[in-house]
C-alpha cells in the first residue's frame, strides 16, 4: 500500500496574501467548503490575531468545515496564540500553527532576537499551543537559510514542548531540490525525536522551485505539504496543490504516495478560485491552464488521434475537465440544474437554487446554449457575492463612429433609485463616469479586462475590474451576454467591496 501525504491547504491564508486576491468571509466560508469537499486535510483558516476582519472570518470558517482540520497561524505569543484558539475553537478538529523566525538574518534584523531566546520563545509558545490542543504545529521561518544544527535544535525543542507537526518552509523561495532534500534528510537524521512529529514542507515560487523543492522533501521524509490552489501566495507565490497531487498520482510509481484529494475536483476548486478572486487562470499553468490539453503540432494531434497517451499523461476528466458541453437549455428543469451544480461541487439551499434556477431560464432566453462554465458564472454572481449597496436596475448603451457614446442607467443605492445620463469617449466609459457621477465616487480604474466564458458570439463576457480609492483595493467582476452590463456589473461589484471595506474599518474603530 501507498503511503499518505497530508495536504495543508493554505489558500485561505498565505494565498489570500497575494496582491490582489483578497476575499470577503462570505467567499472565504464557499471556498473552505470545496477544500473541505475536495479532500485536503487540513485548512489554514487565516491569521486571527491580524485584524478583527481575520478572526470572525477564521470563525465562521471554523463553523461550516466539516472533514478538515482548521489552523489558525500565530506568532510566537501568548496573545497570538490565545486569540487563534478563540477563533477555531468551534472546529471539529482545530489546530494551532505558531511560528517564528530562525535563520541568522531574520533573528538578527526582524526580530532582533539572539538564539537563545529564539529557542526560549519556542518551548514558551509550543507550551501555551499545548494547553489548549494536542494538535500543534509549529514552524521554523526561513528554515531553508537557517544554520542546519541550529534548526536541529529548534525542531527538537519545539518537539520536546509538544508540537506534533513541524513545518519547514523555503520561505523566500531559496533553495534548490537537491539542497532541500539534503536538508530533509539531515533532519530526520539528527533531530533525536523527530519520529514525535511529522515533518512538513511550506515551499515558495521565487525562483520557479516551489513544487520541485516539495517533492524533493517528500522523497526526503517529508509526509505533509503546504500548498494552495493555483499557486496563488505572495510574491511568486506558492507550492500548487494540483501539481503535487497529479505528479504524486501521474508518477505514483515513482513516488510511491496517495493523497485524499478527490482529483476530479481540483478543476472546479480552482476555477472557483479564479472566479472569486477575479484573476483568470493563465493559459500555459501547468495541469488546469486552458492549454494543458491543447495540441496543436500536426505530429501531435496525430499521434493523439491514434492513442491519447502519445501526448497525453493523464485526462482532462481526471482532474474534472469536461469539454465544453451544453448541459442546460430553456426547457430544462429545477431537477437537471440541481444535477449539474452538485457533479461541479455546489450544494446549494433550496432557496439558493431557485435562485439561480430563474437566472438559467433568464440567460437561455438570450443565448441557446448554456454551458457548464456559464453556469459557474450564474451561481457566482447570484450567490456567491456581498450584499449589495450600489445595485444596476436598468442600462442603455449607445455607441458607434457616427454617435457621442452615452449611457444612461438606473440604480438603487441605499434603497433608493437614481438614475442618470453620461457620455464617455467610449461606451464603457460612459458607464463608468455614469455610475460614478450617481454615487459621487471617482475611484481610480487600475485594471481592466474582458474574457469570453465560453465560446461563440453570444457568449457571457467575463469583465474583471480592480479600483483603486485612497489607500484601499477592490476587485470586482461581472458577468452577462452583454459585455457593457457585465463591465456595469464588474464596476458595481467592486464599488460594493470598496464601501464594505470603509464600513469594516469604521465599525472597527468603534
Amino acid at each position: 500500500m501507498s503511503e499518505k501525504i497530508y495536504i495543508f491547504d493554505t489558500t485561505l491564508r498565505d494565498g489570500e496574501q497575494s496582491p490582489g486576491a483578497t476575499m470577503n468571509t462570505e467567499e472565504k466560508k464557499r471556498l473552505a467548503r470545496q477544500l473541505d469537499n475536495l479532500g485536503v486535510d487540513v485548512i489554514e483558516a487565516g491569521f486571527p490575531a491580524a485584524s478583527e476582519g481575520d478572526f470572525e472570518a477564521v470563525k465562521e470558517i471554523s463553523k461550516v468545515v466539516e472533514n478538515a482540520q482548521v489552523a489558525a497561524l500565530c506568532r510566537a505569543s501568548d496573545a497570538d496564540i490565545d486569540r487563534g484558539f478563540e477563533a477555531i475553537k468551534g472546529a471539529r478538529y482545530p489546530r494551532i500553527h505558531t511560528f517564528i523566525a530562525t535563520s541568522d538574518i531574520h533573528m538578527q534584523h526582524k526580530l532582533g532576537m539572539s538564539r537563545e531566546e529564539v529557542i526560549a520563545a519556542i518551548k514558551k509558545s509550543v507550551s501555551r499551543a499545548r494547553e489548549y490542543t494536542h494538535n500543534v504545529e509549529f514552524s521554523a521561518e526561513d528554515a531553508s537559510r537557517s544554520d542546519w544544527d541550529f534548526l536541529v535544535q529548534v525542531v527538537e525543542t519545539a518537539i520536546d514542548a509538544g508540537a506534533t507537526t513541524i513545518n519547514i518552509p523555503d520561505t523566500v523561495g531559496y533553495a534548490q531540490p537537491e539542497e532541500f532534500g539534503d536538508l530533509i534528510r539531515y533532519l530526520k537524521k539528527n533531530v533525536k525525536n523527530i519520529d514525535n512529529a511529522i515533518l512538513s514542507v511550506h515551499c515558495h515560487n521565487d525562483l520557479g522551485l516551489a513544487t520541485a523543492n516539495t517533492l524533493a522533501g517528500i522523497r526526503a521524509g517529508a509526509r505533509q505539504v503546504e500548498v494552495t490552489l493555483c499557486g496563488i501566495g505572495e510574491r511568486a507565490g506558492n507550492t500548487a496543490l494540483e501539481e503535487v497531487v497529479m505528479a504524486l498520482h501521474v508518477r505514483n510509481s515513482y513516488y510511491g504516495f496517495e493523497t485524499n484529494i478527490k482529483k476530479e475536483l481540483l478543476y472546479p476548486a480552482c476555477r472557483l478560485l479564479s472566479m472569486i478572486i477575479g484573476m483568470p487562470i493563465p493559459a500555459y499553468k501547468a495541469i488546469i491552464g486552458g492549454n494543458a490539453f491543447a495540441h496543436e503540432a500536426g505530429i501531435h494531434q496525430h499521434g493523439v488521434l491514434k492513442n491519447r497517451l502519445t501526448y497525453e499523461i493523464m485526462t482532462p476528466e481526471s482532474i474534472g475537465r469536461p469539454p465544453s458541453e451544453l448541459v442546460l437549455g430553456k426547457h430544462s428543469g429545477r431537477h437537471a440544474c440541481k444535477q449539474q451544480l452538485e457533479n461541479l461541487g455546489y450544494k446549494l439551499t433550496p432557496e439558493q437554487l431557485d435562485k439561480v434556477f430563474k437566472a438559467v431560464k433568464d440567460l437561455a432566453d438570450k443565448k441557446k446554449q448554456i454551458f457548464l462554465e456559464d453556469l459557474e458564472a450564474l451561481v457566482l454572481e447570484e450567490i456567491y457575492r456581498i450584499p449589495d449597496k450600489y445595485k444596476l436596475k436598468y442600462l442603455c448603451s449607445i455607441s458607434g463612429n457616427m454617435a457621442i457614446p452615452t449611457a444612461t442607467l438606473k440604480m438603487e443605492i441605499d434603497g433608493m433609485d437614481e438614475q442618470i445620463s453620461e457620455f464617455g469617449v467610449g461606451p464603457v466609459d460612459a458607464v463608468f463616469n455614469a455610475i460614478s457621477k450617481l454615487i459621487g465616487r471617482q475611484p481610480k480604474l487600475v485594471k481592466f479586462s474582458i474574457n469570453a466564458i465560453t465560446g461563440g458570439t453570444d457568449a457571457q463576457g467575463e469583465v474583471t475590474v480592480i479600483l483603486e480609492e485612497g489607500n484601499k483595493t477592490a476587485i470586482g467582476r461581472g458577468s452577462d451576454p452583454d459585455i457593457i452590463v457585465a463591465s456595469a456589473k464588474a464596476y458595481i461589484n467592486a464599488l460594493n467591496r470598496l464601501a464594505r471595506k470603509q464600513e469594516e474599518k469604521v465599525w472597527a474603530k468603534v
